[in-house]
C-alpha cells in the first residue's frame, strides 16, 4: 500500500508507525485507518521487528480521534459499521504478538486516547493531554474505549473521563495509571528508544505469550465493542448525533437536549 496519511519506518528491530496529518492534529479518517491496518499487519509479520511504536507527526498531537470534517450522514464513508474500521485497528493492536508502545507527543483525545488505551505501554511528553470528547460531538467509543479504560483507571475515574469530557495532564495521567512514564518533550524519543532497547533484549516468544495472556482477561470486550459499534451506526443516523458534528464544525455549543426530547420513548 502507498501511504498518504501515515509514515512507516523500520530500523534495528523497531517499527515506528506515525499518523501523518499534523494539519488535522493527526485526526484519522477512513483512509488513515486502512493505512494503519496495513502497517500494523506488516510490522506484526516481520520477524526482524521486536517492538512497534505508534505516534503522530509533530509535537502538538499524538492523535485527536476521528476527523469530524469527514463525518457525514451516518458515518465516515469507509467500511465497517460506522464507515471507519477503528474497532478492527484496536483489535489488531491487541492481536499483534509484539509490544506496542504509544509515544504520546501531544494531544491524545477521543479516539486517540483509545489508541493509547489499547497499546501495551504508553510514554508521554510533559505537555501531552488526555481525554475523551465523544459525548461532546454525539459519539462514543464502546468496548475497548470505555470498559478497557476502566480496567486501567478504575470505574469511577473512567466514568469521570467519559461523563465530563475534561482534559487531563500527563502528570495526572501518570498518577492515575493511565500511562507508564512522563518525560520532557526533548527526551521523549530517547526515552522510548530506551524502552525499545530493553524489550529487544528479551525473548520474543515469551513476550508474545505474555501479551496473549494479558489479553485473555479482557477479550470479551471485543464482542462488546462489535455490538457497540453497530449501535453507534444507528445513533449516527439520528438528529441528536448530527447536532454534535454540526456544532463542532460550526464552532458553537451543541443543543443535544432539544433533539433528544424529540425522540419517541
Amino acid at each position: 500500500m502507498s501511504y498518504q496519511d501515515i509514515a512507516f519506518d523500520r530500523r534495528q528491530g523497531v517499527a515506528e508507525i506515525r499518523i501523518n496529518r499534523p494539519d488535522k492534529y493527526n485526526a484519522f479518517r477512513a483512509q488513515t485507518i486502512e493505512e494503519l491496518l496495513d502497517a500494523f499487519k506488516q510490522a506484526g509479520a516481520d520477524r526482524s521487528v521486536g517492538v512497534i511504536v505508534l505516534t503522530g507527526t509533530g509535537d502538538k498531537a499524538f492523535c485527536t480521534g476521528g476527523d469530524q470534517s469527514s463525518h457525514g450522514q451516518g458515518g465516515y464513508g469507509g467500511r465497517g459499521a460506522i464507515g471507519l474500521p477503528v474497532d478492527e485497528l484496536q483489535g489488531l493492536i491487541r492481536d499483534t504478538p509484539k509490544p506496542v508502545i504509544a509515544k504520546v507527543n501531544g494531544y491524545a483525545i477521543g479516539g486517540g486516547n483509545v489508541l493509547v488505551t489499547v497499546c501495551d505501554l504508553a510514554i508521554a511528553a510533559e505537555h501531552a493531554q488526555f481525554g475523551q470528547v465523544g459525548p461532546k460531538v454525539g459519539s462514543v467509543d464502546p468496548g475497548f474505549g470505555t470498559a478497557l479504560l476502566a480496567r486501567g483507571l478504575g470505574e469511577k475515574r473512567a466514568r469521570e473521563v467519559w461523563f465530563l469530557c475534561r482534559r487531563y495532564s500527563a502528570a495526572q495521567a501518570l498518577a492515575w495509571g493511565w500511562i507508564n512514564a512522563v518525560v520532557s518533550k526533548e527526551d521523549l524519543d530517547a526515552e522510548v528508544q530506551r524502552w525499545c532497547d530493553e524489550i529487544l533484549g528479551l525473548s520474543p516468544t515469551a513476550l508474545a505469550i505474555a501479551k496473549r495472556s494479558f489479553n485473555i482477561d479482557t477479550e470479551q470486550l471485543r464482542a462488546v465493542s462489535s455490538m457497540g459499534f453497530e449501535a453507534l451506526a444507528l445513533f449516527y443516523e439520528s438528529a441528536e448525533s448530527r447536532e454534535g458534528v454540526e456544532a463542532f464544525l460550526n464552532k458553537r455549543k451543541p443543543d443535544f437536549r432539544s433533539h433528544y426530547q424529540r425522540r419517541t420513548p
